[in-house]
C-alpha cells in the first residue's frame, strides 16, 4: 500500500531517472577507468558534498522512491507527504557511499549484467537499483546502479565476513566489484519511522476511557482505578499495563484520515503529570485495529504536544490488536478482574 502511494505521487512529480556518472563535480561524464588501485574510493568527492545532500532517489523496476530532507532538517518520503523516515538509516546509507571502495573491474558485456544484478533498473524483471543523490537545487551529486551483494568469509576475525557489491555507471557498460555493505531499500515502507510515541508509565497521572466509564488515576504515587466505584479487585499487572499503553507505541500501517477504514468506536484520554493530554480514538475494520491521535498540552508540555501533532495529525494508524487491550481495557472482557480467594473450590 505504501509503495503504491509513493509510486503514484512520484510519477506526478515527473522526476527523470537519467544520470551521467558517479560523481557530479561537473556536467561532463567521468572517464572510464578499467585499471584502478584496489581500495580506490568510488565517490572521492562525495564526503565534501555530503552536507549538501537533500534528496535520495531509488529506482527499482521503474518505480521511484524519493526521500528528501524536510524543513525541520529530518528526512521524509516525498510520495507520502514527507512522512518521517528513520534518520539513522539515511545517515548510514550516505556514510556507506562515502566509504565505498572499488576492488576490480568486471564484465563490460551488457548480456552479463543481469547475472550481476546490474541490468536496466527500469525493466519489469530487473533486480538492479538506480541510486541518485541530489542537492537542494535538484542537481545530481552522484549516481550509480547497485547490483547483487557478495559475502566473503575467511577473514582475520573468526565468524566475521566482508561484503562486496557489484556496481556500474548508469550510462556506461563497465561494471565493478566494490567493497562495502551498501544497503539500498526501494520499498518506502522499509524506511518509515514506525514509532508513534514513548510516554513512560511513571508520567501517566490519569486515563479516562469512554467519557468516564472507566477511569484510572495516580493517587499518592500509586496508579489504580477509581471509576466505577463498585468494581471488583483488579490484577495489578493489568492495571500497570494501562499506564504503559503509550510506551514504545508503534504502527504497522498508516493511511491519511480521509482514506482510513472502519468507523470510530471508542476513545480514551491519557494525561501526564506535566499536562500532556493524548486522545486516542480507535476504529475497527474487520479484525484490524486502527487509531487516531490528538495531542494537547499545558504551557509546560506545549512543545512536546506540537512535536507529536506535527507527526500524527492527519494520519490513521494500524496498531497491533493486543495493544488495544492496554489502550482500551474493560473490567469484564479484558481479564482485569482479580480472582476471588478460593474461587472455584467446592
Amino acid at each position: 500500500m505504501l509503495r503504491a502511494m509513493a509510486a503514484g505521487a512520484l510519477v506526478g512529480l515527473g522526476i527523470s531517472a537519467v544520470a551521467v556518472g558517479w560523481d557530479y563535480g561537473t556536467r561532463t561524464r567521468l572517464p572510464v577507468k578499467t585499471e584502478i588501485a584496489a581500495g580506490t574510493l568510488m565517490f572521492p568527492h562525495f564526503a565534501a558534498k555530503l552536507a549538501t545532500a537533500a534528496q535520495i532517489e531509488i529506482t527499482h523496476r521503474g518505480i521511484r522512491t524519493i526521500i528528501e530532507k524536510r524543513p525541520d532538517g529530518h528526512w521524509g518520503i516525498a510520495g507520502i507527504r514527507d512522512y518521517p523516515v528513520r534518520d539513522a538509516k539515511v545517515h548510514a546509507l550516505l556514510t556507506e557511499l562515502t566509504e565505498l571502495r572499488l576492488v576490480e573491474a568486471r564484465t563490460s558485456d551488457p548480456a552479463q549484467f543481469a547475472r550481476l544484478g546490474l541490468d536496466d533498473p527500469n525493466a519489469v524483471n530487473s533486480s538492479a537499483d538506480l541510486l541518485r543523490v541530489m542537492d537542494d537545487n535538484g542537481t545530481p551529486i552522484l549516481a550509480t546502479i547497485i547490483g547483487h551483494r557478495r559475502v566473503r568469509t575467511g577473514t582475520a576475525v573468526p565468524g566475521d565476513a566482508l561484503r562486496d557489491v557489484y556496481v556500474r555507471r548508469p550510462q556506461d557498460h563497465q561494471s565493478w566489484l566494490a567493497k562495502g555493505s551498501l544497503q539500498v531499500d526501494p520499498d518506502p515502507a522499509q524506511w518509515l519511522d514506525r514509532s508513534l510515541m514513548n510516554i513512560v508509565r511513571t508520567r501517566i497521572s490519569s486515563v479516562n476511557i469512554d467519557d468516564g466509564k472507566l477511569v484510572f488515576e495516580r493517587v499518592d504515587g500509586r496508579f489504580g482505578a477509581i471509576q466505577p466505584v463498585n468494581r471488583p479487585k483488579l490484577k495489578g499487572y493489568k492495571v500497570d499495563g494501562v499506564a504503559r499503553a503509550l510506551e514504545l507505541l508503534t504502527f504497522s500501517d498508516m493511511k491519511p484520515d480521509a482514506g482510513a477504514p472502519g468507523i470510530d468506536a471508542r476513545h480514551v484520554v491519557f494525561t501526564t503529570n506535566d499536562g500532556l493530554a493524548v486522545t486516542v480514538t480507535v476504529r475497527h475494520a474487520d479484525q484490524d485495529v486502527w487509531a487516531r491521535f490528538a495531542v494537547s498540552g499545558s504551557i509546560e508540555a506545549k512543545a512536546e504536544a506540537d512535536r507529536l501533532n506535527a507527526r500524527l495529525a492527519g494520519w490513521t494508524y494500524q496498531i497491533d490488536s493486543w495493544k488495544e487491550r492496554s489502550l482500551f481495557p474493560d473490567i469484564d472482557v479484558m481479564g482485569l478482574v482479580e480472582p476471588e480467594p478460593n474461587a472455584g473450590r467446592q
